[in-house]
């Protein structure tokens, strides 16, 4: 058994997520300080209910997190204890242009991360940056209606050249937007989409996708002219579909379900929409709003390596009576149904690490490009016992059978895999649940649900665990 010796191991996180500060530092408001916590957070976030400010009914996570952005010094050397190599994180678009598409970058914000790189690289942690983590600028909503306009290209774009032109001695690897695939699940938190009436839903998600893959193109262009030697990776939502039975219609819903998601990573890999999603728009009325120029960035512009987030497999059935009977999936972003020969978490995901490994393979043989492994956690309720401890044995396990898998998937089936950075190493806030008390992290930050307590860190169990697995890089998974 064997990984590489430059595999980079470490942790991921988003700006939004556990930088806190929002109205600090320049920033401008963003599409996730005004998702609210409770029952409004899924509509808001589908794009079924309007909101593009903050009102004193609702509360929102976001706005302080766990204020890692005055926090990060420490919060860096507790990564560095465990021995990251990497550390992937996204870069807040509104604390470089507080607007989207200033003229002017806002100092304060590139200083931030100035400092915040550079104590990486002084525990010789390589930064790997989101461009663009479910961050659309509110004030370019209200100007463009998001991502449904061809003019976020631009904004975008000059967001790129802001950041690449400060950080290009600093950051080698990149990816150019979160989840990319989120956009047809989670329209408003994944593009900054709200649909109006007489709007078809589906063409204005298909338009933005659209807009999102030319500026990832673009972007990639801009990336390798201005900063030689980096590497641009696209980033999936992934995880397998299953047919519930092995009913041809269940097995045809299961390959259009993964079609959905790969829609988007055919086009940044391979430069082109494969031939089924074209026959899908076709049948469905849509004209993309896509000219040769557009065509040509595309080609120009495919990504180094393929990286994705994996928390569960999913499932799916096409029979109703099915659907009906056995009840929806614990992921409410994909929906379809719950394994049978699957355990969950506490939050209704399946736990299947076999399904890494399938995943990997499935994506690897469809793009033959380099794999990053860049999100992959377990979010439990963790119990803090009286003197502090806290033993999340349920964490420790469930990433020893991933990292197995993973390792399976290099040693036997030998696929290039970059690095594996575990999805929140530090306790955040949940980009679906909004929740603290859903927790994934080797540290644990003194947070509740309704934003109470010191925001102090603590070592978990799975701390220490971590650490040794680095150490040995990946020989040692045991307790």
């Amino acid at each position: 058994m064997s990984l590489p010796k430059d595999f980079l191991w470490g942790g991921a996180t988003a700006a939004n997520q556990c930088e806190g500060a929002y109205d600090e530092g320049g920033r401008g408001l963003s599409t996730v300080d005004v998702i609210p916590f409770g029952p409004d957070r899924m509509p808001v976030m589908r794009g079924e209910k309007k909101m593009l400010a903050c009102d004193a009914e609702h509360s929102y996570p976001a706005h302080q997190a766990i204020d890692l952005y005055h926090h990060y010094k420490e919060d860096i050397k507790l990564f560095a204890e465990m021995g990251f190599k990497c550390y992937r994180l996204s870069i807040a678009w509104t604390r470089i242009l507080p607007n989207g598409d200033d003229d002017t970058p806002n100092e304060e914000g590139l200083a931030f991360y100035d400092s915040l790189f550079d104590e990486c690289h002084k525990y010789g942690i390589e930064p790997l940056v989101t461009i663009c983590h479910f961050d659309t600028p509110i004030a370019l909503i209200k100007k463009y209606g998001g991502w449904k306009d061809r003019r976020m290209i631009g904004a975008y774009l000059k967001y790129c050249a802001a950041i690449f032109g400060r950080y290009k001695n600093k950051v080698k690897y990149w990816l150019t937007f979160n989840e990319i695939n989120m956009l047809l699940h989670l329209p408003f938190m994944g593009a900054g989409i709200l649909f109006e009436p007489g709007e078809d839903p589906t063409e204005v998600q298909y338009r933005a996708a659209h807009y999102e893959i030319v500026a990832s193109a673009k972007a990639v262009r801009m990336a390798h002219e201005m900063m030689p030697g980096a590497m641009v990776g696209c980033m999936l939502a992934a995880g397998q579909y299953y047919p519930r039975t092995c009913s041809p219609r269940d097995i045809w819903a299961a390959q259009e379900a993964d079609r959905d998601n790969y829609f988007f990573i055919d086009a940044q890999a391979r430069g082109a929409y494969p031939v089924w999603a074209k026959k899908r728009m076709e049948r469905a009325g849509i004209q993309l709003d896509c000219t040769p120029e557009d065509e040509a960035d595309m080609q120009a512009g495919t990504v180094d390596f393929i990286s994705f987030s994996y928390y569960s497999s999913r499932c799916v059935s096409a029979d109703p009576e099915m659907l009906a009977k056995e009840g929806a999936s614990g992921n409410a972003a994909f929906g379809g149904v719950k394994n049978p020969y699957l355990k969950t978490s506490e939050w209704g995901w399946a736990i299947d690490p076999e399904g890494l490994r399938t995943t990997m393979n499935s994506l690897y043989d469809r793009y033959q490009k380099p794999l990053f492994i860049v999100e992959n956690g377990l979010g439990a309720v963790d119990k803090v016992e009286p003197d502090g401890s806290i033993h999340d044995s349920y964490r420790i396990e469930y990433m020893r059978a991933h990292i197995r898998a993973l390792i399976q998937a290099v040693d036997e089936d030998g696929l290039p895999v970059m690095g594996y950075t575990m999805w929140g190493p530090i306790d955040l806030v949940s980009a679906s649940t909004g929740e603290m008390k859903k927790r994934y992290g080797f540290i644990y930050v003194d947070k509740d649900n309704e934003g109470n307590g010191t925001l102090a860190r603590s070592r978990k169990d799975s701390f220490y665990w971590y650490k040794k697995v680095i150490a040995t890089n990946g020989e040692d998974l045991e307790d």
